[in-house]
C-alpha cells in the first residue's frame, strides 16, 4: 500500500469561492430551529446532490470557541478533556453534517465504481487505473447505502454480484500482462479497460486482503435466502478458499508483499503494526490454505511502543495504518497476548495515537501554516511537488504522494493535511475529530469538501506559483487537491458509520471467517468470547 504508482495526469478544475461566515453561521440557526434540508440532499427530488450542501457546516469561530472554552486563537483544553466531549453535543448541525459527509463519500462509490466489473477507480476525476484496495471499500460500501436507503438492497446486490463475478472469472495466471492475477491473490492495480495487470504492478497480498475483507462484509450482510444473495455467499467462499497464503509466505511464518512474473516473490515481507493486520487476520482463518507456523507471534515482535506527545501506544506514523483493520474489526475489549501484556486493546491505541497526532499539529514544532486544534491530520496522500522551495523566508521539502505521518518512530510532514485521518478517526476520539472535519470544511469551502466529501488533501503552507503534479494553487489559502482517493473515501464512509451504528463491526462480528482468524491470533475477551463460530 505504500509504494503507489499514481498517473500524473493534472486535473485542472477550481472549486468555487468560500462562503460568507455568516450563511455557515445562518444555516446553523436553522437546523437548530428544525429546518433541515431535503432528505435526498437537493430541492428537486430526484436524490442528486448539490455542489454544496451548507447545512450543517457550521462556522469556523463557532468551532475553535467549542475547543478553546472561548475566542478562536487563545490555545486548547488538554485533547481528551471531558469537556470536550460535552462541548461537542452542542455543536450545531453535526448530525446534519455527518449525513451530508456520509451520503456524499458514498455517491463517489456508487457513481464511480464501473457498473460493468464492479472495478473502483483509484482516483477520480483524474483518469485513473483501477484499484483492487478500493474495490474492497466500495464493496463495504454498498449495505452502508442500503442501511440508509441511498440504493435499495438488490441495487447493492447487483453490483456486489457483478464484482464478485468478475474476480471469479479474471484469467489468473503467472503471465506477464494477460492476467488479473495469481495464486488467488490480485495485482495492486488493473487496467479500466481490460481489468488486467496495470503495465508492471505488483500482486499484492494486503490489497487481496482489504478486496477479501469488503466481500467478506458483504457475505455476512447479505443473509437472506434468495437466489441473489445465495450466489453472493458462494462467490465470497470461491474467493477466499482460492487465495493460497502458503504460497505467499516465501519466508515463513511471516507473509510477503507480493509478487512479480517479473522477479518473482518480492524481498518484504509484512511484520510490525501496520495497515497489514488485515492481511494475517484473513490469512490465519483460509479454509484451503491457512498460514504455517507461528505467524502472529511473528508478526508481533516487529511492533515498536513509544511515546509520542505524551501518548504511550504502538508506533507508525501514518494514520491509515491505525486504521484500515478497525474498519472491519471491532477491536474494543478483546485483546492479543502482546494488548494483554499492555493493559490496552487496539482500539485505545489507536485512540492514543489520534490525540498524539492532534498534539502534534497544535505543538507545530516546523511552523506550517494553519496546523492547531481544529486543522489536523498526516496520512498517506496527494501532494503538490516532489521540489524543494523557500517558503515563509523557510526552505521546505515538498512532496506529491506521500505516506506523512508524525509518531515516536519518525516524523514525514511537508504541511500536507489528509481529511482522511481525522475522518476515519472519528470513532476513536469523536470530540476531536467531528469538529476538526466541520471546521476544514467551514473554512476552506468547495475547495475542498464537494461532490464527493472531502477532495483527498490540502496544504495551506504552499501558496508558491509554481506547476503542481495535482490540484490547484489559491494564492491566500494554498494548495487543494482535486481528485478523491478511493482508500481514503472508503476509510471515512466505514469509520463514519462504525461509530453512529456499528453496522460494519457488529455485521463482521457474524463472520465465521474473521472470527476464526481472530481466534487464531490469539485475542480474547468482549463480543468474541460470546460468539459460537457454526462450521
Amino acid at each position: 500500500m505504500h509504494a503507489r504508482h499514481d498517473l500524473t495526469t493534472r486535473a485542472d478544475a477550481i472549486r468555487g469561492p468560500l462562503p460568507a461566515l455568516g450563511i455557515w453561521l445562518l444555516c446553523a440557526a436553522l437546523l437548530a430551529a428544525g429546518c433541515a434540508p431535503p432528505p435526498n440532499g437537493g430541492a428537486d427530488g430526484t436524490g442528486s446532490l448539490p455542489k454544496r450542501d451548507t447545512a450543517g457546516a457550521g462556522g469556523p469561530q463557532e468551532w475553535d470557541e467549542a475547543l478553546s472554552g472561548g475566542a478562536p486563537g487563545r490555545g486548547s483544553r488538554s485533547a481528551d478533556s471531558p469537556a470536550d466531549s460535552l462541548r461537542m453535543d452542542f455543536l450545531p448541525g453535526r448530525e446534519a453534517f455527518l449525513d451530508t459527509l456520509q451520503e456524499r463519500t458514498f455517491r463517489f462509490f456508487w457513481e464511480r465504481s464501473d457498473p460493468r466489473t464492479g472495478l473502483m477507480p483509484d482516483r477520480w476525476p483524474t483518469r485513473s487505473f483501477m484499484s483492487v484496495s478500493a474495490t474492497g471499500f466500495a464493496l463495504t460500501a454498498y449495505p452502508i447505502g442500503v442501511e440508509h436507503g441511498w440504493i435499495t438492497r438488490n441495487q447493492a446486490e447487483e453490483r456486489v454480484v457483478t464484482t464478485l463475478r468478475f474476480f471469479r472469472d479474471a484469467p489468473q495466471d503467472s503471465s506477464a500482462s494477460g492476467a488479473a492475477g495469481f495464486h488467488g491473490f490480485y495485482y495492486h492495480f488493473l487496467d479500466a479497460e481490460t481489468g488486467l495487470r496495470f503495465r508492471d504492478v505488483e500482486l499484492s497480498t494486503v490489497d487481496t486482503a482489504l478486496l477479501l475483507a469488503g466481500a467478506l462484509f458483504c457475505q455476512s450482510f447479505f443473509d437472506q435466502q434468495t437466489p441473489g444473495e445465495t450466489e453472493l455467499r458462494a462467490l465470497v467462499d470461491t474467493l477466499y478458499a482460492r487465495a493460497d497464503w502458503t504460497w505467499a509466505q516465501v519466508r515463513p511464518p511471516t507473509i510477503g508483499h507480493g509478487w512479480d512474473p517479473e522477479a518473482g516473490h518480492l524481498p518484504y515481507d509484512w511484520r510490525g503494526y501496520n495497515e497489514a493486520m488485515i492481511t494475517y487476520l484473513v490469512a490465519l482463518s483460509s479454509p484451503t490454505h491457512p498460514m504455517q507456523g507461528d505467524a502472529w507471534s511473528a508478526w508481533l515482535a516487529g511492533y515498536r511502543w513509544g511515546e509520542f506527545q505524551g501518548q504511550a501506544h504502538l508506533g507508525f506514523a501514518p494514520m491509515f495504518g491505525h486504521q484500515y483493520t478497525h474498519c472491519w474489526v471491532d477491536f474494543r475489549g478483546i485483546q492479543d497476548e502482546y494488548m494483554r501484556g499492555r493493559g490496552i486493546d487496539y482500539f485505545e491505541n489507536t485512540r492514543r495515537a489520534v490525540i498524539a497526532q492532534r498534539s502534534y499539529a497544535i505543538a507545530n514544532p516546523a511552523g506550517w501554516r494553519d496546523y492547531g486544534p481544529l486543522t489536523w491530520g498526516l496520512s498517506a496522500c496527494d501532494g503538490p511537488v516532489e521540489q524543494e522551495l523557500v517558503i515563509d523566508e523557510r526552505t521546505r521539502q515538498f512532496h506529491t504522494y506521500w505516506a506523512r505521518g508524525a509518531s515516536f518512530t519518525e516524523v514525514q510532514d511537508d504541511g500536507t493535511i489528509a481529511p482522511t485521518a481525522a475522518g476515519a478517526s472519528v470513532p476513536f476520539a469523536p470530540e476531536l475529530a467531528i469538529p476538526a472535519l466541520m471546521h476544514m470544511r467551514a473554512t476552506y469551502g468547495e475547495r475542498l469538501f464537494s461532490t464527493y466529501g472531502f477532495l483527498d488533501a490540502f496544504n495551506p503552507t504552499f501558496r508558491a506559483a509554481v506547476p503542481v503534479q495535482h490540484g490547484v494553487v489559491d494564492p491566500e489559502l494554498g494548495w487543494f487537491d482535486t481528485d478523491y482517493l478511493g482508500i481514503d473515501q472508503g476509510a471515512i464512509l466505514i469509520m463514519v458509520e462504525n461509530h453512529r451504528t456499528g453496522l460494519v463491526w457488529k455485521t463482521m462480528r457474524k463472520s465465521k471467517h474473521m472470527v476464526r482468524g481472530l481466534r487464531a491470533a490469539g485475542f480474547t475477551g468482549g463480543w468474541l468470547d460470546s460468539i459460537e463460530v457454526r462450521r
